[in-house]
């Protein structure tokens, strides 16, 4: 009987993805008039259509304590404003991509696609105007494809760019959010909200969807443009980007407890900081608005406190200084995410890698 049901699970799962890059060789010219910033002829058609993957707006909240269908390796996408403290977890975005909550006056979507594994918020408020965000079922380098409710404008998620419609050319403004383990956030933040089950959708969240998808690196749904095959096309990277240029940084080189680089790129001088057993990394510009310099060692078993400057000061992962001469001042944030090495290859062409 196991072996029948195995057996089952991978035939659905085949069909699966039979049927999604079946429906992706369909054009359907509706959805791409207009100018495009990236090539209509790479614009696939996901399958699920519009909103067929549906977005969550505003979803449920329950207590760490009370979230049993969470595993302690299960990642999820943290967000603090205040003393509000949230989790986004990658089981319930792997059903909807896009969840856009309001955090003590913050309008955030948080926005992840399961096939490049790259999770980021944005800021909901573009050009004034509070919109939402949903799924338009299209996919750029096998990359999500969000519209927004306001002007019905096409994004790339990861060019982080309106790419087609009224707001063409408009950039994202991104929120700083932590990827990491349930079992990492929650013993940082033990006072967390995650996403309820409760969604008012019929999804199995305790399945992942796609597979072997994320383990296996010959198994991918979509072309990529170009396929850069330097690294492991599933292995997790942390990238920044600087002038439309990216680098992006391994896990091997964060083996201790915590680990630190103090790195350039662009002319910008960096710390990036991580730590493979709590399975986190997260960058800052190390040189403040006033042209200080800072320099950084590690602190160890002390998250959420990762590290301390040449000053004093202990800095958090947020990047918030917790005490010292600096306490409540803030480091500036890069712009950077964790993703498939896969995406960062197609997306940005000849990315350094550390």
């Amino acid at each position: 009987m196991k072996d029948y049901m195995l057996f089952s699970l991978k035939l659905v799962n085949l069909l699966l993805m039979f049927s999604i890059c079946f429906t992706s060789c369909k054009k359907d010219k509706d959805k791409l008039k207009g100018e495009w910033l990236i090539p209509k002829s790479e614009v696939l058609d996901g399958g699920p259509g519009k909103d067929g993957i549906p977005a969550l707006t505003n979803p449920a909240f329950i207590a760490a304590s009370d979230a049993t269908y969470l595993q302690d390796n299960d990642l999820v996408v943290g967000f603090i404003s205040g003393n509000d403290v949230r989790a986004y977890p990658h089981a319930i975005l792997d059903w909807h991509e896009i969840i856009n909550d309001d955090v003590n006056g913050v309008s955030i979507a948080v926005t992840y696609c399961p096939l490049t594994g790259t999770g980021i918020g944005w800021d909901r408020n573009v050009n004034g105007t509070v919109t939402t965000f949903g799924v338009s079922g299209l996919l750029y380098n096998t990359n999500l494809i969000p519209y927004d409710r306001a002007t019905d404008s096409n994004w790339s998620q990861m060019k982080l760019l309106c790419v087609n419609g009224t707001l063409i050319r408009t950039k994202v403004q991104v929120i700083p959010v932590v990827e990491t383990t349930w079992k990492t956030w929650k013993a940082m933040y033990a006072q967390t909200k995650v996403v309820s089950k409760q969604t008012g959708y019929s999804r199995n969240y305790d399945r992942y969807p796609y597979g072997d998808y994320k383990t296996n690196n010959d198994n991918l749904f979509f072309p990529l443009n170009p396929k850069d095959k330097r690294l492991p096309s599933k292995e997790r990277v942390h990238g920044v980007i600087i002038n439309d240029i990216a680098k992006v940084y391994q896990y091997y080189h964060f083996t201790d407890s915590m680990q630190l680089i103090n790195d350039s790129f662009q002319n910008t001088d960096l710390v990036i900081a991580g730590s493979q057993p709590d399975n986190f990394i997260v960058s800052f510009v190390r040189r403040l608005s006033n042209d200080t310099l800072l320099t950084f060692t590690p602190i160890q078993n002390k998250l959420p406190v990762i590290m301390q400057d040449n000053e004093g000061t202990e800095w958090d992962i947020f990047g918030n200084a917790i005490s010292g001469p600096r306490a409540g001042e803030q480091l500036s944030a890069t712009v950077s995410f964790m993703g498939y090495w896969l995406a960062w290859g197609a997306f940005y062409p000849n990315a350094e890698i550390y």
